[in-house]
């Protein structure tokens, strides 16, 4: 990708007299380029940057050739207008298969195959949930592909957090997630634990490389809430750091927000019983073992220290600028329909389905604050986390 491209993106550019005309060449270079590769969204992307970039000069005091230039500038837009126009009009005439019936032709009923192809079949039962199910995520799917596309164009940056409890389905619910998103634009992170250089950081520095860039969707899978959650109860940070952190978090996250960062924080909450369920299937399934980690053996032990971390942490961290959303994972389809509803119900983006079709429940997701009174009913509260 040529290197105007980001400079548009992540920087903030100055039209001047010397270089605006080499600016025009550039920008012809790119458009030509991104016919040639009929990439339509990133003509898209190119017409919405240029656009702010000329709305904030314009409203400079500028000589009679830097306005001659950005007039010039305003009938490239108008260029990049009708290749998009002509694009989406043909577009207009293709027809879309409908993802939520191809679901169906998974599920048909044996009657309706016909005669000569029903050897390569056989009969089962289907729960009815299931089909439901899957019917429902990829509506759902095909919003996130609409938001990715939004996002994209409009240069928003998307952080997605997800907290929670081990064994509470959290990689799952990002793999659906990103399931059929463009991976170049909605990256997952999920950093080892620190090498020694880094433990000598500030504490953030090694989040702050992965962030979005504009037009970036990231999910964090864990984050640097380790230090409100496994370092405090498993003794790996001292209690003046992890003071330091309470009160640090919120005030970075705010920092981030002010750059333009939209900050989503989800936390999975699974119950005692189900995760000792979760973590029996690990042990004994191969294709699951590699999940289970020597923290996990620990889980079910200091289950009520892990409560009283997350206490702590939503009460401190659970604010109206930056909320904690709780999702209640104890069923792993429910937890991941209603995060994606969430993500979805935060963005106002084309075609966009109705607020009837994007409706929760609120026993499998409320916010932080619900869940600070929920575990002052569960746990001492007065207890030090670090006795």
């Amino acid at each position: 990708m040529p290197s105007l491209f980001y400079e548009l993106f992540n920087t903030h550019l100055e039209l001047d007299e010397k270089t605006t005309h080499a600016f025009l060449k550039e920008l012809q270079a790119l458009f030509d380029t991104f016919k040639q590769h009929e990439d339509t969204d990133y003509v898209r992307v190119l017409r919405n940057k240029l656009e702010h970039l000329v709305e904030k000069n314009k409203n400079k005091k500028n000589s009679k050739k830097i306005k001659k230039q950005i007039k010039k500038i305003d009938e490239f837009i108008e260029e990049l207008s009708e290749y998009i126009e002509q694009k989406d009009e043909k577009n207009k005439h293709e027809k879309l298969i409908d993802v939520v019936k191809e679901v169906e032709k998974h599920y048909q009923a044996c009657k309706n195959i016909p005669k000569e192809k029903r050897e390569k079949y056989t009969s089962v039962c289907v729960k009815k949930s299931k089909i439901e199910y899957e019917k429902e995520i990829i509506k759902l799917q095909l919003e996130l592909v609409k938001l990715q596309r939004y996002i994209k164009e409009s240069g928003e940056k998307l952080l997605i957090i997800f907290e929670g409890r081990d064994a509470a389905g959290k990689g799952g619910t990002i793999k659906r997630f990103r399931e059929h998103l463009n991976p170049r634009w909605a990256r997952v992170m999920a950093l080892e634990k620190p090498t020694l250089k880094e433990k000598w950081q500030w504490y953030f520095q090694r989040y702050v490389h992965h962030l979005p860039a504009a037009g970036e969707m990231v999910f964090f899978d864990r984050s640097w809430y380790n230090r409100a959650g496994v370092e405090p109860v498993m003794g790996f940070v001292e209690k003046s750091d992890y003071e330091q952190f309470l009160h640090d978090a919120p005030k970075f996250e705010k920092m981030l927000q002010n750059s333009g960062v939209k900050i989503i924080k989800f936390y999975f909450s699974v119950g005692k019983a189900e995760q000792a369920k979760r973590f029996e299937a690990r042990r004994t399934n191969p294709l699951k073992q590699f999940k289970l980690s020597p923290i996990d053996q620990d889980s079910q032990r200091l289950w009520d220290k892990y409560s009283l971390a997350e206490y702590q942490n939503f009460s401190h961290t659970h604010s109206k600028d930056t909320p904690w959303t709780i999702i209640n994972s104890d069923d792993k389809k429910k937890a991941r329909i209603h995060a994606i509803k969430h993500v979805l119900g935060q963005f106002d983006y084309p075609d966009k389905i109705s607020a009837e079709e994007l409706s929760t429940d609120s026993n499998i997701i409320y916010p932080g604050s619900e869940k600070v009174k929920i575990l002052k009913q569960e746990i001492d509260i007065t207890k030090d986390l670090f006795e």
